[in-house]
């Protein structure tokens, strides 16, 4: 199976080296590992206690920045090192306050772990959620560094809980600790004989509510949002943006709207505006005068849309209309009502807040509207559904600390 593996990885390299031809993001990963291993030996010198942190994308990030900064908060001395898989991480945090070194994580080869990890030297490891690269994995083992997983979750169609899954399996036996979300992904581990596991919840939590406490203020969007309820529509695509320019023209309400797209470049930000009726502004050419005459506001730049949503009433998430719903928990914690399209199982705050009742799923364009709708026609509703959101933020909160006194044993013991 190792074997197999490890063709699958070439593969892999091979196809995104035929995609990075004509495809930027494929361009990006390529480009950002050229050199790595000379730009790490140059960078991270010899001697130095490292604690090492990887994530997949940005999302991933989201849920390792509450234990990456609390634990450079415990622990000063440590320099920390942040390695991305995806472009979508690397770019956008490649400057991450926090981190002393920031790269993309070289290709799970056998070579590439072992160099990688005989140039950094970590005297502690932490992978994200889903991210199990297992020549890595091998080499962390045999140089017996404390290696933990956090905000894991494992579901049944898995290769772990194959047939063929025994190679696999035998890998994550060899993880220190893993701190899943849930106790059924728990309970699916003990089956398999790993018993190093606890159920510590989604860290996601803890930063979203970290990012409600010390709110950035943003004046002219305040300003645009003074005297009206507002409706926020996060991360939309296409598909999502349909069904927002067919409430925002129909003026059945009287919500003012904010629209951050998933996609901020200028030609989409153009075609996006063209389905509106009526002016908008966005958020770059925003002043003080033109946001008066407008009831829409795009947002066409990155990393501020988790602030945004405190001017908010109701939030639309998008991705429900394609590979999945993006975070739906930033609007959650400032008390929004969440909505979102059909593919959302995946996601367990998204199934678990539907169940409590402040989130809802649609799967067209009738059903969104009658939501919409429903929730704005029926105040007090509104308010019960925002109470619930909030609600259920708070009570999730707590995954950092758990992991943090769960690994004060592998600190303490000199590692």
């Amino acid at each position: 199976m190792a074997f197999l593996y490890n063709v699958s990885i070439c593969c892999y390299l091979f196809l995104i080296h035929v995609a990075g031809l004509f495809n930027n993001k494929a361009k990006q990963w390529i480009a950002g590992r050229k050199n790595i291993f000379e730009r790490i030996q140059k960078d991270v010198k010899p001697g130095a206690k490292l604690a090492w942190f990887h994530c997949a994308s940005l999302g991933e990030f989201e849920q390792a920045r509450p234990v990456i900064e609390e634990f450079k908060k415990l622990y000063p001395h440590y320099k920390l090192l942040l390695t991305f898989f995806s472009p979508s991480g690397y770019e956008v945090r490649r400057n991450y306050e926090f981190a002393d070194f920031v790269y993309y994580m070289p290709i799970d080869t056998p070579s590439n772990a072992r160099r990688f990890l005989d140039l950094v030297n970590p005297s502690i490891v932490f992978f994200v959620k889903y991210e199990f690269w297992f020549n890595y994995i091998i080499q962390i083992k045999k140089k017996n560094i404390p290696f933990f997983v956090f905000s894991a979750i494992f579901r049944e169609n898995q290769h772990f809980f194959k047939w063929y899954g025994g190679w696999f399996r035998k890998q994550l036996k060899s993880i220190t600790h893993i701190f899943v979300q849930n106790t059924e992904s728990l309970s699916m581990l003990q089956k398999i004989g790993v018993t190093q596991v606890s159920v510590c919840g989604d860290t996601r939590f803890d930063r979203v509510n970290t990012i409600a406490r010390n709110v950035k203020a943003f004046p002219l969007i305040k300003k645009f949002c003074e005297g009206s309820d507002v409706f926020i529509a996060g991360s939309s695509w296409p598909p999502d943006e349909e069904l927002l320019t067919m409430l925002i023209n129909s003026n059945r309400t009287n919500f003012k709207f904010i629209i951050a797209p998933h996609m901020v470049d200028l030609p989409h930000i153009v075609s996006l505006g063209e389905k509106l009726k009526g002016q908008f502004v966005k958020y770059s050419e925003a002043d003080e005068e033109n946001i008066t005459k407008t009831k829409v506001m795009i947002i066409d730049s990155i990393g501020i849309l988790s602030h945004v949503y405190q001017y908010g009433k109701l939030a639309y998430i998008g991705g429900g209309f394609g590979s999945g719903i993006h975070n739906i928990l930033e609007a959650a914690t400032f008390g929004l009502p969440v909505i979102f399209g059909p593919k959302y199982h995946k996601f367990r705050e998204a199934v678990d807040l539907i169940k409590e009742g402040g989130a809802y799923s649609i799967s067209n364009e009738n059903e969104f509207m009658e939501t919409v709708m429903k929730l704005y026609n029926e105040p007090e509703l509104l308010k019960e559904k925002s109470q619930i959101a909030r609600n259920f933020v708070q009570k999730n909160i707590g995954a950092t600390d758990i992991i943090l006194k769960k690994i004060e044993k592998s600190i303490v013991s000199g590692h």
